[in-house]
């Protein structure tokens, strides 16, 4: 198929943070080269290779975490796994930099799942106690990248923002809800058991750093709900079977069922805060502090749209590949 480096930019543009308020101050301009897999505007069927290089590095507030690692990230476990030769600047690959990788992949995942006419989007749906309040319709989230906390809710802008300007007044930071939506996917995609199209989504956004939750539909409902309140009652609607709800988020059984599918990725408020926190020197193994210097995200949430949307088209993109939906060769 056709695809270009502004292609993958466009989508890169969208990770990078709309206002240094409520995001770090770390300037990437995440410029991508494709340096190999693509010859005169096509794939050739050879793995792609894309480059992003780092332009603002400043790894000097990590050295401190190399003896005194930070509560909540994965310094500590990663110094026992790897025997301390782990690279340890930026977070090295717990970094949510990795990310970057992800959102580039997606593009070309977004553009193949748009040949066969599935759409995919995402908005953040809370941040702190600030919620949507509703669902957004196509129209919303397809503006969502027009204000810096991309919620697609317009009326629910406002509060968010006001959230994170008390949280970075108080030196704090803040959890986030990111919810994925993918339209016109056909029923059937999927595996049962170890690649169902639930479990493949679950195991690539458990994968983004931060992430500590992840739903299809009202699954964070579930437990307080009766099988009268849950179930998606089928019916006809224009000669085709559809549901009433989508409570179920669009796939059971692994399998998708044609309704859209509706993820909710719960990230955790970033460990990294203007606060003094406590932990221990691993030189002298006393008892210490920690007070963040360098440049980190209040919420992650705003940058994580275009990351939960790449999961959800990666994942999306790989059984319709395997299923045949989609063809070898492109036209």
């Amino acid at each position: 198929m056709s695809i270009s480096e502004d292609e993958v930019q466009a989508e890169l543009d969208k990770r990078r943070p709309l206002s240094t308020t409520y995001s770090t101050t770390r300037k990437e301009r995440d410029r991508v080269r494709i340096v190999s897999g693509v010859f005169n505007g096509r794939t050739t069927g050879a793995p792609i290779c894309m480059v992003i290089d780092n332009e603002d590095v400043d790894s000097r507030p990590y050295e401190e975490f190399r003896v005194k690692p930070r509560p909540g990230h994965a310094d500590y476990p990663a110094i026992i796994r790897y025997g301390g030769f782990h690279d340890y600047r930026g977070g090295g690959r717990f970094s949510g930099r990795i990310t970057a990788a992800l959102v580039a992949a997606g593009a070309i995942a977004k553009k193949l799942l748009s040949l066969v006419g599935v759409e995919v989007y995402a908005h953040v749906s809370q941040i702190g106690r600030a919620m949507a309040g509703r669902e957004p319709s196509v129209d919303e989230l397809r503006r969502v990248y027009e204000n810096p906390v991309r919620c697609a809710v317009p009326e629910a802008v406002e509060a968010m923002e006001g959230e994170l300007r008390k949280a970075v007044e108080e030196g704090d930071s803040l959890g986030s809800m990111v919810e994925g939506y993918a339209f016109n996917v056909p029923p059937g995609l999927g595996d049962p058991m170890f690649h169902g199209l639930d479990s493949d989504l679950a195991a690539l956004l458990f994968a983004v750093p931060g992430v500590r939750a992840v739903c299809l539909g009202r699954g964070f409902e579930a437990p307080s709900l009766r099988g009268s309140e849950f179930i998606d009652e089928y019916v006809v609607d224009h000669g085709r079977i559809t549901t009433t709800t989508n409570k179920c988020g669009g796939v059971i059984g692994g399998l998708s069922i044609g309704t859209p599918i509706h993820v909710k990725v719960a990230f955790r408020p970033p460990s990294t805060i203007r606060k003094e926190v406590r932990t221990v020197n691993l030189m002298t193994m006393e008892a210490t502090t920690l007070k963040a210097t360098g440049r980190y995200d209040p919420c992650i949430g705003p940058r994580a749209v275009p990351i939960v949307e790449s999961c959800l088209a990666l994942v999306l993109v790989d059984h319709a590949l395997n299923q045949g939906l989609i063809g070898a060769v492109l036209k």
